[in-house]
């Protein structure tokens, strides 16, 4: 019995990597642009259609801190407002969208490990209608993630 009681307390102090469903996924890429440039990528809201190939616009109205409002006109579908909640200049925001009882999250953030950058994107849905929303939309958005996530590195090595 005490075997099994240090092996459970050995198993819940190991974090287990989050399983990866179309309610809850993110994508990490390494890149060797310096985070500031990865920050500057993402908090410029107007140029976010160059890296989303989902996203046709976006704008923010105001500054770039909590609180603040934009609109997103995807490709397709129609176009919605978000909402920052939070930002950890120059490292991590979060937004949200309303979705019909729900909400749709995203969460980008960086870090270094190593001498190297390393850049988060992560979406969760909430809400009674989660379950509907990750199935029709988190589907979509998990396979197109990994593109978008190439494209912001490119911009970023090239420079741009």
């Amino acid at each position: 019995m005490q075997k099994i009681l240090i092996f459970l307390g050995i198993l819940s102090a190991v974090q287990m990597p989050a399983q990866q469903t179309n309610r809850h996924f993110s994508h990490t890429v390494t890149t060797t642009a310096r985070p500031e440039t990865i920050w500057a990528i993402w908090t410029n809201v107007p140029n976010w259609h160059q890296w989303d190939t989902g996203l046709q616009s976006a704008t923010l109205e105001g500054t770039f801190a909590p609180g603040a409002h934009g609109r997103l006109i995807p490709d397709k579908g129609p176009t919605s407002k978000f909402t920052l909640t939070e930002v950890q200049s120059p490292t991590s925001y979060v937004f949200y969208t309303k979705l019909p009882l729900g909400k749709l999250y995203v969460k980008r953030y960086w870090r270094v490990n190593n001498g190297v950058t390393e850049f988060t994107h992560e979406v969760w849905f909430k809400g009674v209608s989660k379950g509907l929303f990750s199935r029709v939309l988190g589907k979509k958005y998990r396979a197109i993630l990994p593109d978008v996530m190439q494209n912001i590195k490119t911009i970023a090595e090239s420079g741009q």
